[in-house]
């Protein structure tokens, strides 16, 4: 970054009525184990606008009432003298807000583009479990303005859903629809709820639908690593692509077909990962909400936990894998609510039984929040035109952006929270994938969407 901002650190106290100590929740152990496979930290992180006459004293006094009001946001972890990981709910603390000071001087576009990249370098910087507490904010002054707020919050005690009620408490959005009808547990009696016989039975029943799908897997979702070299001397790499025409299309399929927008970007991605990879069946790992269940829906803390699913490719229309997809999340997402501790039990078993180890080294994940709303409004709202998704086809992009030390899945396709384009974060083991591979399917999302756009009897082209 060229701007120098003058740093400074602005201490604020919070207190709160809930402490204690507690098991970990599933969703803890979870996070933590996919942290260790995959790498990377996980964060629920973004930039905010600040209205005018916020100073930076009244933006950092929102987050101490709010660390304040919530027991997930004052958890660090510990660890027993066998070993064992224990969550602890402090009573209260204090949290340091970094104030960045940019000169008068500097240009506020390029202030603005600092903040851009700040919020994507905290994306993925750590926040320590033990020793910092799970939310970091920093307020962006310049000219006398109090302009932007970044926020970044441990995913091991908050998932999508919980920030869409944390954040109207940081000026940002309105409270989801119903939200104070009901008085939701905190994080430890959630832990205490998945330790008792009613959830271990759950966890029980999850198990039978997971085994059912590991059981017959093979080794590894695309065969064997055949590049040991990697890509230019490195196995794991992670990109970005952005098409604008593809998100214009597939407000056309949602369209014309009447499905929800998250199952339309999910069909797209299958096929186009069917067509360039020659999968006739796409078996993947999906992060999954638990939402539904009862006494949940407002309840501070991550509840999102990895599904299964498996959909045949073969023999479908675009139109159909949607339909398959839908069915296959469906069912999944009714079994995806389960102690790890009892899936990697029960990997471990199949494990022995089956004479080798496999795994589903493909994981999936949608990340939108704000403009899953945004893009059912604009479905509703325009009928799109051929002339809507030509017009964007310029602003389509794909980059490799840098190599990660190791990585347990062999790709790791995430839907990015962006308005108006499919943005995907990618990582791959090139191990796995040649280049041209990974171009076929990134740029074959936006061929799959443009070419279902008004077309119901588009074939996969799968098997």
């Amino acid at each position: 970054m060229s701007l120098q901002p003058a740093e400074s650190r602005l201490v604020v106290p919070f207190a709160g009525t809930v402490s204690g100590r507690g098991p970990l929740t599933w969703g803890e152990k979870a996070l933590l184990q996919d942290q260790r496979e995959t790498g990377l930290a996980l964060n629920a992180t973004g930039a905010q606008n600040l209205a005018a006459g916020t100073t930076v004293e009244s933006a950092a006094a929102r987050l101490g009432k709010l660390l304040s009001e919530q027991p997930a946001l004052r958890v660090r972890l510990g660890t027993d003298e066998d070993g064992t990981l224990y969550q602890q709910v402090h009573s209260g603390g204090e949290v340091a807000v970094e104030v960045l000071d940019f000169a008068d001087s500097d240009d506020p576009v390029e202030v603005a583009r600092y903040t851009e990249r700040l919020w994507q370098e905290w994306l993925i910087d750590p926040i320590d479990h033990f020793d910092d507490w799970p939310a970091r904010m920093g307020v962006v002054r310049h000219r006398g303005r109090t302009l932007y707020q970044i926020l970044s919050f441990n995913h091991l005690v908050i998932d999508g859903t919980s920030m869409r009620y944390l954040m109207p408490e940081m000026g940002v959005g309105e409270p989801p629809a119903g939200a104070g009808r009901t008085t939701p547990i905190n994080i430890l009696q959630l832990a205490d709820y998945e330790h008792s016989e009613a959830a271990q039975k759950i966890s029980r029943r999850a198990m039978r639908f997971w085994e059912s799908h590991l059981r017959d897997i093979p080794p590894r979702t695309f065969g064997e690593p055949s590049y040991p070299e990697g890509r230019l001397g490195k196995r794991y790499w992670h990109a970005t692509f952005g098409s604008p025409a593809a998100y214009q299309a597939v407000l056309a399929i949602a369209q014309r077909s009447g499905g929800d927008v998250s199952r339309v970007m999910f069909a797209v991605l299958a096929v186009a990962l069917g067509r360039a990879m020659g999968l006739d069946r796409l078996r993947a790992k999906v992060i999954l909400s638990n939402r539904y269940r009862p006494g949940f829906s407002e309840v501070i803390a991550s509840l999102a936990l990895n599904g299964i699913i498996s959909i045949d490719l073969t023999d479908a229309t675009v139109d159909e894998v949607m339909a398959r997809g839908r069915q296959a999340l469906l069912v999944s997402g009714m079994h995806s609510y389960y102690d790890p501790d009892h899936l990697n039990e029960l990997m471990a078993r199949l494990d022995d039984e089956r004479g080798y180890p496999a795994a589903v080294t493909l994981r999936m994940n949608d990340r939108r929040r704000t403009t899953q709303k945004w893009m059912a409004e604009e479905a509703r709202a325009r009928q799109v035109t051929p002339a809507d998704i030509e017009s964007r086809l310029g602003e389509t992009f794909f980059s490799w952006d840098g190599t990660l030390d190791t990585c347990y899945d062999d790709a790791f396709v995430t839907i990015e929270d962006y308005r108006g384009t499919f943005h995907l974060q990618l990582i791959f083991d090139m191990a796995c994938f040649t280049d041209k591979q990974i171009e076929d399917f990134v740029y074959g999302v936006e061929q799959v969407a443009i070419e279902a756009a008004f077309n119901p009897d588009v074939p996969a082209g799968c098997g």
